[in-house]
């Protein structure tokens, strides 16, 4: 007859089944965890997809999107937003009567908080707007006569979709885009222009990649006398120098800018009917994010944070609509443009689409072509102190400090870059926060956005180094 284990030794022996089965099934109970955390059940018009086949989605979607993660953990972490917006995106689908459909784009890996941080960056100045004289040149008259529908890509006018990346730049490629059109109706030339200049050269109001206003915009092209082409004055997403010699290199210009009347979508017809237009909305909203395809008329208020262009309108099934041109590439909507509901029952229309329309003005020709800009002068190299020098547009940063003394310098590849404190990586500008531990450079504190930490290139010996260290200059 068999006798019974030891206690002490059957316990052992749960102890070790039992993590034996949760190491089998670990990745099994993640989807477990994910229902519970997020109120998940299964029920009408929900599609209760298994941990694999979410995971398979996830991984064709990082293929199709070009998406890889640097940072410990931070596939998993992204994962498991990636299942929380793909589960908002079936229950969503699945209501009846839904005109529009969200669908898993670009920014499927991103909460909706990390979506808005990054990628609106529209700053309206309603003192600013309160002051200016309004035109009545697209006020809704007894009489007028409008095409039913207009697109200004049909016509030639619209030049293909851009994309911002990272940098809060929408209002540069709202202000580019009404500019390149403008010059097309005139002149019969699509000449695309210089998102970059604005970005680097319009900083007496605007900000860069931190944000700022079509109207502002249009006053910096006329004020310098028009604007240079993109091909001279290529993008990079992100804040840089003004380029002086490129910023007076302009191909196109404008005479002009006007707001449309605003709060009324009648007017906002008109001018559309005859240009194109920049618009500023709010397009921070979680459907907004992962819209797909359809006529748009989900939820959203009047917290204008995103700048985008109207280029026509139509009508589809009974429904009006406007065609609305994004920034975010063609991989984002309907090939980088969503249609959004038109003459909906607020006067501020959907999203907020009537309040602050503007555009420019061109009566005449462009400045002469100046040919292509000649190339930046050299700047001079980046001193670290009497002993070694760094290239131009790099950073000096110490790499063996001692007692607040700099014995040895290396040089960060990039100009205003920072220094880690492991005096061996350096973070470019634009994600500033250093962590050491995981080896990559974020936007912010707890940011989990980041790129890989870069590596230190050795300083150039001036001359015959002493025998004592510089003191060091940060």
């Amino acid at each position: 007859m068999a006798t019974s284990p030891p206690s002490s030794y059957f316990l052992l022996l749960v102890l070790f089944v039992s993590s034996v089965f949760v190491k089998t099934y670990a990745s099994d109970m993640s989807i477990i965890s994910y229902d519970e955390q997020n109120g998940v059940v299964d029920g009408p018009g929900t599609n209760l997809r298994s941990h694999e086949e979410m995971l398979s989605m996830y991984e064709s979607w990082m293929v199709k999107h070009g998406k890889t993660y640097n940072a410990l953990g931070e596939k998993d972490k992204r994962f498991e937003i990636f299942k929380d917006n793909l589960r908002y995106i079936d229950q969503q689908n699945a209501v009846e009567g839904r005109t529009y459909e969200l669908g898993l784009n670009r920014f499927a890996d991103l909460t909706n908080e990390e979506y808005r941080k990054t990628y609106l960056g529209v700053k309206p100045d309603a003192k600013r707007r309160s002051v200016r004289a309004k035109s009545n040149r697209y006020e809704p008259k007894l009489g007028d006569s409008l095409p039913d529908s207009v697109d200004w890509r049909a016509k030639g006018a619209v030049a293909p979709v851009k994309d911002q990346g990272s940098c809060g730049s929408c209002w540069a490629f709202s202000t580019i885009a009404a500019v390149e059109s403008i010059n097309q109706i005139v002149t019969g030339d699509l000449i695309t222009l210089s998102e970059q200049e604005l970005v680097d050269c319009d900083s007496s109001y605007n900000q860069g990649c931190n944000g700022g206003l079509m109207d502002y915009a249009f006053q910096f092209i006329i004020k310098n006398g028009g604007i240079d082409s993109d091909k001279d004055y290529p993008y990079t997403g992100r804040d840089g120098r003004c380029d002086q010699n490129r910023k007076n290199a302009n191909v196109v210009s404008i005479d002009g800018y006007e707001d449309v009347p605003v709060n009324d979508e009648k007017a906002l017809k008109k001018a559309v009917a005859n240009q194109v237009v920049s618009i500023a909305i709010e397009g921070g909203g979680r459907d907004f994010q992962l819209y797909n395809s359809g006529v748009f008329t989900g939820k959203c208020g009047v917290d204008l944070d995103h700048g985008v262009n109207v280029v026509g309108y139509g009508t589809e099934k009974g429904l009006d609509y406007w065609i609305v041109r994004n920034s975010w590439g063609p991989s984002w909507g309907e090939k980088g443009y969503i249609r959004m509901q038109r003459n909906v029952a607020t006067k501020t229309g959907l999203c907020g689409i009537a309040v602050e329309p503007s555009y420019p003005l061109k009566n005449g020709a462009n400045p002469p072509n100046p040919g292509p800009s000649p190339p930046a002068p050299a700047t001079p190299e980046s001193v670290c102190d009497d002993y070694y020098t760094c290239p131009d547009s790099t950073t000096c940063c110490c790499v063996y400090e001692y007692y607040n003394y700099c014995f040895a310098w290396g040089c960060c590849p990039l100009e205003g870059a920072t220094c880690c404190e492991d005096h061996y990586s350096c973070c470019p500008h634009e994600y500033p926060v250093c962590n050491i531990n995981a080896g990559t450079c974020s936007i912010s504190k707890d940011n989990p956005l980041g790129v890989k930490a870069m590596k230190h290139i050795l300083a150039k010996p001036i001359g015959t180094l002493g025998k004592g260290g510089k003191k060091s200059s940060f």
